[in-house]
């Protein structure tokens, strides 16, 4: 039962990301990419306050907020989804990361408004975002779409996920 839920909030986000592009002027991709430098400094879409621990997040044109992660150690644009239960991620962004699915991930996971949803429910080794790693993070891995989503199974561990005007706080 725990994982038609887990499905269930993967294809609710998967949809809302892609609902959220088709609004998106000109269906544009995602602006210039967000997070840290490896100097430490912050670009200047992503704001991080170490004497505070918090990390804050510019709202897109498109409406959204994304953030760079790093997937066991590989950069990926991801759509902040404080809606997803979990992380979901393209099978580009998952073959880049080095995750290995089976071949044509025909398993369905899912159902959306468009039908059946397939893909494959990973373990994701490590994520990172901002100074922030988690180790064994539950994910899927999407057939189709092109957007990854960093969903609940990363942001749970942060003591408060906030958006103000146009800028989301975390905590």
């Amino acid at each position: 039962m725990g994982r038609l839920y887990f499905i269930l909030f993967v294809v609710i986000g998967v949809m809302a990301a892609f609902a959220g592009q088709l609004r998106s002027p000109g269906g544009a991709s995602p602006a210039a990419p967000t997070g840290e430098t490896e100097s430490g400094a912050s670009t200047s879409t992503f704001a991080h306050s170490r004497a505070s621990g918090e990390r804050v997040l510019d709202r897109r044109p498109d409406g959204h907020f994304y953030a760079d992660v790093e997937i066991n150690g590989v950069p990926v644009s991801m759509l902040v989804d404080t809606g997803a239960s979990s992380v979901a991620l393209s099978a580009d962004d998952a073959r880049r990361a080095g995750i290995a699915t089976t071949i044509g991930m025909n398993e369905v996971i899912g159902e959306g408004a468009g039908g059946a949803v397939q893909g494959e429910l990973v373990t994701i080794e490590r994520v990172r975002l901002a100074g922030i790693e988690q180790s064994g993070v539950q994910a899927a891995v999407l057939k189709g779409g092109s957007t990854s989503l960093l969903g609940q199974s990363f942001l749970r561990d942060f003591d408060s996920v906030e958006i103000r005007g146009d800028r989301m706080h975390l905590r």
